[in-house]
């Protein structure tokens, strides 16, 4: 893992913001179940929500690895935030591989000033893992495409300033039939319902949203009618790792960390728990893990980032980094618990909440069952 001398020093940038400034309003946001308006007002401070952004707009074209580096850094301390980056790093990102030039303009001139959050809607009551099936229409009226739904569990949702929402226009059969489209806050008869209050990422917003003859220009489709598939499988799946694959890899160690500092300095039969076999196996065990999802994760995204053409390995790379980061995560965030013992489920330690979000990685953005589904069809 080579890193360029740029992103070792983003890397230690975000490490620093992280600790000093993002880790005390992480408890409250947990507790609110509400993203910190704090918090995002640092990352847009510090630019990490438009970092890919081609320059032209202001943005430095963050590759994928850069990206991972920092959701990894922002999930040590504070996984929620981590969310809000990646997501809206997943739409420029989409954008600059499916978006036309005037769709370019438009949108990324918006997000200039780097303060724009993004989100990403697929998801409805009847519809997770079968993706396919999603029954929001959207149909062609004029120079209008007139949007009927509910999507729920959307990240973001309520700070969102633009949202790609998967709809079916209607070209085919389930995933023939879908399409990719841009829908901007504030367009008439888009709200939100429902504010979902769950166990684990308690500081990124999870949220309903609803659209009753929601009326968006035809020129805000992506790729044109037919492709929202194409999208899904390429740019959705993408963010797969550089995003809960990071995430993950960055929750597992920062759940180290705690544990190891306070197994040196917790004392128990006279010693610290720290010099007690029982102990050191468990953080070796939760060390060579971590080591082997990171080694995996940047395997991956450097892949992503220099090898676009070789689409089947990169898709076997992907499901494996989020499935196995994920769950490398969920090991560790209880190994870490465990060492703490009954302070570990008191709330007034972070490896409680870093196991509620660890448990949280594993099921979102494709469950680790169908990660499992995806690499296993890839190997067959």
């Amino acid at each position: 893992m080579a890193f360029t001398d740029e992103q070792i020093m983003i890397k230690d940038m975000v490490a620093k913001l992280s600790r000093n400034e993002i880790l005390p309003l992480s408890k409250d946001a947990d507790i609110a179940g509400h993203s910190s308006p704090e918090i995002v007002k640092l990352l847009v401070e510090n630019g990490l929500l438009k970092m890919a952004l081609p320059e032209e707009y202001d943005g430095i074209n963050a590759d994928y690895t850069t990206i991972a580096l920092v959701v990894e850094e922002l999930a040590k301390v504070d996984a929620s935030a981590a969310m809000t980056v990646f997501v809206t790093q997943a739409l420029i990102n989409i954008m600059k591989q499916w978006a036309n030039q005037e769709q370019k303009d438009r949108f990324f001139k918006k997000m200039f000033a780097g303060d724009k959050v993004n989100a990403f809607s697929l998801t409805e009551a009847n519809y997770g893992s079968e993706a396919a099936a999603i029954q929001t229409k959207a149909v062609l009226e004029g120079d209008y495409y007139t949007i009927t739904g509910n999507k729920i569990f959307v990240t973001n949702a309520d700070i969102a300033d633009f949202t790609l929402v998967f709809v079916r226009t209607g070209e085919g059969k389930r995933h023939k039939g879908l399409s990719g489209i841009i829908v901007e806050k504030g367009t008439p008869g888009f709200r939100l319902g429902k504010h979902e209050d769950k166990m684990g990422l308690r500081g990124s917003d999870l949220s309903e949203m609803i659209f009753e003859d929601v009326k968006v220009p035809k020129e805000n489709l992506l790729a044109g009618p037919g492709k929202g598939w194409d999208i899904l499988m390429s740019g959705g799946a993408d963010m797969r790792a550089y995003g809960p694959g990071a995430m993950a890899i960055g929750l597992a160690q920062g759940a180290l960390d705690y544990a190891l500092k306070y197994a040196k300095e917790r004392i128990q039969f006279g010693k610290p728990l720290s010099e007690l076999q029982g102990i050191q196996f468990m953080l070796a065990d939760m060390s060579i893990q971590i080591e082997a999802g990171r080694s995996l994760l940047y395997r991956t995204t450097e892949h992503m980032d220099t090898n676009p053409e070789e689409q089947a390995l990169r898709k076997r790379l992907v499901s494996s980094t989020k499935c196995f980061a994920s769950d490398v995560a969920m090991q560790v965030t209880t190994d870490a618990v465990q060492i703490l013992g009954g302070y570990g489920v008191m709330r007034e330690f972070p490896v409680e909440r870093m196991m509620r979000d660890a448990k949280m990685i594993q099921i979102f953005d494709g469950s680790n069952q169908i990660q499992r589904v995806i690499v296993s069809r890839s190997l067959l």
